[in-house]
């Protein structure tokens, strides 16, 4: 795992201001009672879901606040239909995600294909994070094959240090303290290969992960399987169609679990974290603020 730099020093003077004020999820939260407040950005109505419903169920039963971002409507992702009926379908699924992870959700009137990193949306962007008080952000990478991932990260990196900047975007308050930045697992290797920082074992609440799969339906039963040319393999019964999508998504998970294992081990002790059959795998963004390890864990309060 990536250490932050200073980590000593910054433990200790993390110790030093829990003495001085109380329990650490109060030093690190913006809530004064240590509710945390995580925003996740995707691109498009199934981004956010694919990357991070695990963690997204596990924080809102723990009572703190999650809500997925998507930045452009999907208005174009299907091979059968387009333009608001698509987008009002791919809102209505990703509203029955939310009620499933519970969580919020917002989809941003964006046309799919065309998302471009200006000015305006960078300010968009900046008073979503701002008005949710984020504590934590969770973006995909600038490194993809789709333009709108590519922006949406160029994005979510503009606004990072422009969400403390009072008098950028005046009227919305700033975030007191910097939120800290996580970048989802992606498979890209240029310029640099996805570095891991934290891994987080989903098996206790992947149930409703894979149901908000199974409810992305013009996705992954229709646009994605007509793409990828899996289509012919998808159950015409319900029961059928969820359970087979739900395998699609366990085989991504493990193979996370798999392959993450050491660091799996490194957050959870080995003797638990050898159980865990799904993960879902994140790295420390250098925008936005820095955490030491214990910070991360006051962040992700999954390990003890």
């Amino acid at each position: 795992m990536k250490k932050p730099p200073c980590r000593t020093l910054s433990i200790v003077l993390a110790m030093a201001t829990w003495l001085a004020v109380g329990p650490a999820h109060s030093v690190f939260a913006q809530d004064d009672d240590g509710t945390l407040r995580i925003i996740a950005f995707g691109a498009h109505p199934d981004d956010c879901e694919i990357k991070a419903s695990g963690v997204a169920r596990m924080w809102s039963e723990m009572g703190h606040k999650v809500k997925f971002v998507s930045v452009t409507n999907g208005d174009i992702g299907h091979f059968e239909m387009s333009g608001g009926e698509l987008a009002q379908r791919r809102t209505r699924e990703v509203e029955e995600c939310a009620k499933l992870l519970g969580i919020e959700t917002e989809v941003m009137d964006n046309h799919d294909g065309e998302l471009m990193p200006t000015l305006e949306n960078r300010k968009k962007i900046a008073r979503l994070i701002r008005d949710w008080q984020a504590d934590v952000v969770l973006t995909p990478r600038a490194n993809d094959y789709h333009p709108d991932h590519r922006y949406t990260a160029i994005l979510v990196q503009d606004a990072a240090f422009m969400v403390t900047v009072p008098y950028f975007t005046p009227n919305t308050p700033r975030v007191e303290k910097n939120p800290v930045f996580l970048y989802y697992y992606d498979r890209f290797k240029k310029p640099y290969p996805f570095d891991p920082s934290i891994a987080v074992g989903i098996d206790e609440y992947a149930d409703p992960k894979w149901e908000c799969m199974a409810a992305l339906r013009s996705q992954f039963s229709e646009w994605n399987a007509w793409l990828d040319g899996y289509d012919h393999e998808v159950p015409a019964d319900e029961a059928g169609r969820k359970e087979y999508i739900a395998g699609r998504f366990q085989a991504r998970d493990s193979y996370l679990a798999t392959t993450y294992r050491s660091l799996l081990n490194e957050w959870y002790g080995e003797e638990r974290g050898n159980t865990f059959e799904y993960a879902e795998v994140f790295e420390v963004s250098e925008y936005g603020r820095q955490p030491t390890e214990e910070e991360l864990r006051v962040l992700f309060p999954f390990f003890d």
